[in-house]
């Protein structure tokens, strides 16, 4: 197994996939697609430092810590719910697509069958997949809702970088199967008067959380994606495609 390089975790989840037909999921997987590549791009994300997994209903981005984090949740905050609703307004209600979106950060190996590996990572997947999240999508009437990491509102959203107000997220305690975990999610709270909204910034120590493993034959090498004729692995070397 390789070591574990640190990555930004960002991942895209569409609500009530399965209640779709196979046209429908079809049609919703290239409309995510392009929602995913257009927000990368106006984060300014270069092709060769990020990797896909493609998870069916949902799509998980690994990116080089060289793109900054602010610059990330700003994107997700404005450029991304513009996509959308872009999207949306041609379409009928039946057909509209809607995301929970995780931003989260942490240390990804690959082991001896390129199967990516890591519990910061299986953190994220708790996080998107998480009720309490489902629960405050059903609740708007949004596109979307952004739902950063504990350590990601701590080390970026909390000092208000530009473009981004601390004051409008509030706190999350989300039920794992390694026991409860704190995330932050923008917007209002799904229940008015939430103990979650007013509740301080105190220490929280994350659980330790069993590794996820997405499989390499699955998701491509290593889980990635190839960009642009390379291929970019998590040492941080693009290499040829046809290797």
């Amino acid at each position: 197994m390789t070591d574990p390089v640190y990555r930004t975790i960002l991942l895209f989840d569409i609500e009530q996939y399965g209640s779709r037909d196979n046209v429908e999921q079809a049609f919703l997987r290239r409309v995510l697609y392009d929602v995913v590549d257009a927000t990368l791009l106006s984060a300014a994300v270069d092709e060769t430092a990020r990797l896909r997994a493609d998870r069916g209903d949902s799509v998980m981005e690994l990116i080089d810590t060289a793109t900054p984090v602010p610059v990330l949740v700003k994107t997700l905050l404005t450029e991304t719910p513009a996509l959308l609703h872009n999207k949306n307004r041609l379409l009928a209600t039946s057909a509209r697509m809607r995301l929970r979106i995780v931003l989260s950060s942490g240390y990804v190996a690959v082991d001896e069958l390129d199967g990516w590996v890591g519990s910061d990572l299986n953190h994220a997947v708790r996080l998107v997949n998480a009720d309490a999240l489902r629960d405050e999508l059903k609740q708007r009437e949004a596109d979307c809702v952004l739902c950063v990491s504990d350590d990601v509102y701590r080390g970026v959203v909390r000092h208000g970088p530009l473009g981004v107000r601390p004051e409008e997220f509030h706190r999350m305690t989300v039920e794992t199967k390694e026991g409860p975990t704190v995330a932050w999610v923008h917007g209002e709270p799904g229940r008015p008067g939430s103990p979650e909204a007013t509740a301080p910034v105190t220490d929280v120590i994350t659980p330790q959380h069993s590794s996820v493993h997405i499989q390499g034959d699955q998701y491509g090498q290593t889980g990635g994606t190839l960009h642009g004729g390379q291929y970019f692995d998590f040492t941080g070397r693009a290499r040829d495609e046809h290797r």
